[in-house]
């Protein structure tokens, strides 16, 4: 009797090997993938996509109670890789996955993953919960990109050669955040549009609601505010610029001034009232009490009717029905600051972890952003010139580019700006440091006009002789700086 059941045991054992010998090579690879341990998560869903060309991972991760983040990773067949991983960054509160960017970035070779920073299934998530401030500021990009990499090396059978990060407005914020708490991470990080000054730029979002709602400004308000603007500051531009867009918004009290006296001038219907309030708009919100910077003022030339909303992190911090009108710039922005700047500020100048190891970063802002002013940026990439003991030992591993009449997504300049992440990528991996960027304007599809930028501090000057773009020299600074009390030191 027990040579039957052997016989028969090894009849089904050979039968089991069959089958899996005849198992389809991605079919194997999926019941890996399904069957892998991470920490502190689960993996949900691995599954071919209806190209048939990659697979798809889906899992959540629970670091603490009250946390709860979403992952996919995106990994095309084993012949169409790079050898490269890509973390893609979110945008605005988070809360979803763009599959867009997994799917053009996969199909371009990589291996690809984004989170939605655990801030499902909308902002309010955030709202008295530590735990979701804590993912959206640092932990949900750190965590997605170490389970990323393992799903990576289990798919594979090896890590990535490279790994790369990608992100544009809270992407910004995850970049200069890994860049800063992890820069182990990523050998490239291209940060378009930063929201790294997370606190301080919505403190400006309130600053500005606050105003607006006391002191309206219709569209056609708007538009010949902008419209002065640009006719003010027109001598000072080269000629593709002049009466179009501005090129640098840095200006002092009496340029303020002559902008809000000629928009008045030109619109009848701007009152003492609009006058006053663009004082304020264009100043930037201070301290009730010691007047301390806390963020600068609306470009000049951009718009006033995008400079405002986004005031979730204040629900977060006081809840959904505190009146926002009521909060002050005193006592509760304190109060804002201290509770969330640690989590949320990607403000640490000192990359010299991410220099050491050959990391390379890349950093655009638009001049025409009133979502992301550009100005905290200036204000950032000097301390880090700082730290770094002077403007060549920043540049050999971090560019910052200022890019003309740039808004927050199109623009009256340049509206499209270069493909950041091929411009980190070849720096990391060729060596040669990127000088001049090309910046385009598109309408209606085509290019209308093309334009060079270059790192700050050089400025896009015009040559009238050879009637070409060139390189000048442009002005360190200019900024106010942020007080520091608004940019506290960064926290676990």
């Amino acid at each position: 009797m027990k040579r039957i059941f052997t016989s028969i045991g090894l009849v089904a054992l050979l039968s089991c090997f069959s089958v899996f010998g005849d198992m389809p090579r991605n079919e194997g690879k999926l019941l890996a993938l399904r069957a892998l341990k991470i920490d502190a998560g689960t993996i949900t869903t691995v599954e071919r996509d209806a190209t048939g060309t990659r697979t798809i991972v889906k899992l959540v991760l629970n670091p603490a109670k009250g946390s709860n983040i979403h992952v996919e990773v995106w990994l095309p067949d084993a012949e169409k890789w790079n050898a490269r991983f890509l973390g893609l960054g979110n945008g605005g509160a988070a809360g979803k996955i763009n599959p867009a960017g997994l799917s053009g970035m996969s199909a371009a070779g990589y291996a690809v993953a984004t989170t939605d920073m655990g801030t499902a299934p909308n902002s309010d998530s955030g709202i008295g919960n530590e735990e979701v401030w804590k993912d959206f500021g640092y932990r949900a990009t750190h965590l997605m990109t170490v389970v990323a990499k393992q799903i990576v090396k289990a798919h594979y059978g090896k890590a990535p050669e490279l790994s790369y990060f990608s992100g544009g407005s809270t992407g910004g914020q995850q970049a200069l955040q890994e860049a800063q708490r992890y820069p182990g991470d990523y050998d490239g990080i291209a940060a378009s549009v930063a929201a790294h000054c997370r606190t301080p730029l919505h403190a400006y979002f309130l600053w500005n609601d606050q105003i607006l709602k006391k002191c309206p400004f219709t569209k056609s308000q708007d538009a010949s505010v902008i419209a002065a603007t640009n006719e003010y500051m027109a001598s000072r531009e080269i000629p593709i610029a002049a009466g179009n867009f501005v090129s640098d918004p840095r200006c002092t009290a009496q340029d303020i001034e002559a902008v809000i006296a000629l928009a008045r001038k030109k619109d009848a219907t701007l009152t003492e009232e609009h006058g006053a309030a663009l004082r304020k708009l264009f100043d930037g919100p201070r301290h009730a009490v010691t007047g301390e910077r806390i963020f600068n003022g609306i470009p000049l030339g951009s718009s006033i009717e995008a400079s405002h909303g986004h005031l979730y992190l204040f629900q977060w911090v006081f809840g959904k029905d505190k009146n926002l009108a009521d909060i002050n710039f005193g006592a509760d922005i304190d109060t804002y600051t201290a509770k969330l700047a640690p989590y949320l500020n990607a403000e640490n100048p000192d990359l010299r972890a991410f220099a050491k190891r050959g990391g390379k970063l890349i950093m655009t802002l638009g001049t025409a952003d009133s979502v992301v002013p550009y100005l905290a940026s200036i204000d950032y990439y000097e301390r880090v010139i700082e730290r770094q003991g002077g403007l060549d030992q920043a540049q050999s591993f971090f560019r910052f580019y200022v890019v003309p009449g740039l808004a927050h997504g199109g623009g009256p300049g340049i509206n499209q700006a270069p493909n950041l992440l091929d411009a980190v990528r070849t720096w990391r991996e060729t060596g040669i440091a990127p000088f001049d960027l090309q910046g385009r304007h598109i309408e209606n599809g085509k290019t209308s006009w093309e334009m060079p930028i270059y790192p700050y501090p050089t400025q896009t000057g015009w040559n009238v002789a050879t009637k070409s773009f060139k390189p000048v020299d442009g002005k360190r600074g200019g900024v106010d700086r942020i007080a520091e009390r608004f940019r506290p030191a960064a926290v676990e």
